[in-house]
């Protein structure tokens, strides 16, 4: 353990030269780089003071081990990573962790985190911020975000709501201690926060299955929401909406593959065992016409495929069990296996939703139109729903709520 001799100094030095490193990779956008003179005035060390890093092997179940890092166990380290644009699990399970006394996890769904500087910068840039603009940050964190917006807009335009009570008790020690004070409020994102709409903008830091309408109604008309989207599929895209004086919204798909943790209200249910539903199944195997890694390989094309085929099928989980590939949907009580077949695959089908055969054959039409990219959907939210529109493609439509 190093132990520190000016922390003030050694943190400004990283600080700078991490924006240095964000500068150069373009994450302030050069039109912009208001963002950026925040990120140099923030001291982000101050809002993590323990979180893990991933061991660089797994143990012997395959399971990753997280390895706690503070001052105290190697200041070194975790000031250096402090700056860095990683993203650092500061929470797993909805679990707390004593920090004077941390251990070392195997496994386990990371469910808070500081996310890279990059991309929080770059969530703060897409949302078209401007100074003037009061804004509802959904999903609070450790606070570093919400610092950033503060720095640059003036606490009194921010407010910031956060489901767990212990995580946002930890960002306003750390927001006040810096001088920040911005609107805090326990709250959960779905509904947004009334008593202080109207916002020129919302931005969320968690993922929706579907725009959540009261965001909307907060919204000021001209205003801009941008949320991540997700669902059970795992599937992710970005959207970011221009709402009109009628209350209806739209807006285009944004380019990239980036994916946030759910918001705890839109996680997808437990589905049990998968042999279970296998055993169900009824009748004759057929050849599959597309792949499963179609849409989970680990491309830009399968990334965004998988956010398209889980609009089709969006009550539906994916989980592999001993190389079989099980397609669960428990609210339908419909389900799908592919299982590997001399190269092939080979499929089971079974309940009133044929979950495979509805990707295939959205799959087949994405290929037919030439596989476009996120953005050219436009997502639009008026009284016929929430529907992903293509000129080439077929309407899908977000599942409501």
């Amino acid at each position: 353990m190093t132990l520190p001799t000016d922390l003030d100094n050694d943190a400004g030095a990283l600080r700078a030269a991490m924006v240095k490193g964000l500068a150069a990779a373009g994450a302030g956008r050069p039109a912009n780089p208001a963002w950026l003179v925040a990120a140099g005035n923030v001291p982000r060390h101050v809002f993590v003071p323990g979180f893990y890093l991933p061991a660089d092997e797994p143990d012997g179940q395959g399971l990753t081990v997280w390895e706690p890092v503070t001052s105290k166990l190697d200041y070194g380290r975790w000031l250096a990573a402090s700056y860095s644009d990683t993203t650092l699990i500061t929470q797993f399970d909805g679990e707390e962790t004593d920090w004077e006394r941390p251990a070392v996890r195997h496994g386990g769904a990371p469910t808070s985190s500081s996310t890279l500087p990059s991309l929080v910068l770059r969530m703060w840039s897409d949302a078209d911020v401007s100074e003037g603009h009061t804004i509802l940050e959904i999903g609070t964190g450790t606070g570093y975000s919400t610092a950033l917006a503060c720095e640059r807009l003036g606490s009194s335009h921010v407010t910031s709501v956060e489901v767990d009570p212990v995580r946002l008790r930890g960002a306003a020690d750390a927001l006040y201690g810096c001088g920040y004070t911005p609107s805090l409020a326990r709250a959960d994102g779905v509904y947004g926060y009334w008593p202080e709409a109207w916002f020129d903008r919302i931005v969320a830091a968690c993922s929706f299955r579907s725009v959540p309408l009261a965001l909307l109604r907060q919204t000021r008309p001209g205003g801009k929401v941008l949320l991540p989207l997700s669902g059970w599929l795992y599937g992710n895209a970005r959207v970011l909406l221009t709402v009109a004086g009628d209350g209806t919204a739209e807006g285009a798909l944004l380019p990239g593959t980036i994916s946030f943790m759910p918001a705890r209200t839109h996680t997808a249910p437990a589905y049990g065992n998968p042999a279970d539903w296998a055993a169900g199944l009824q009748g004759a195997p057929r050849s599959a016409r597309h792949a499963p890694d179609r849409i989970t390989a680990g491309t830009e094309d399968a990334f965004h495929l998988r956010f398209l085929a889980q609009s089709a099928v969006p009550d539906a989980q994916m989980v592999t069990t001993d190389g079989v590939v099980h397609l669960i949907d428990s609210v339908s009580g419909s389900a799908a296996t592919l299982t590997p077949d001399g190269g092939d695959w080979s499929v089971r089908e079974g309940g009133p939703v044929k979950l495979w055969s509805r990707i295939e054959r959205f799959v087949d039409a994405f290929d037919a139109a030439g596989r476009p990219g996120p953005q050219t959907y436009t997502l639009r939210v008026d009284g016929d729903g929430q529907r992903l529109l293509h000129p080439g493609l077929p309407q899908l439509r977000l599942p409501v709520g």
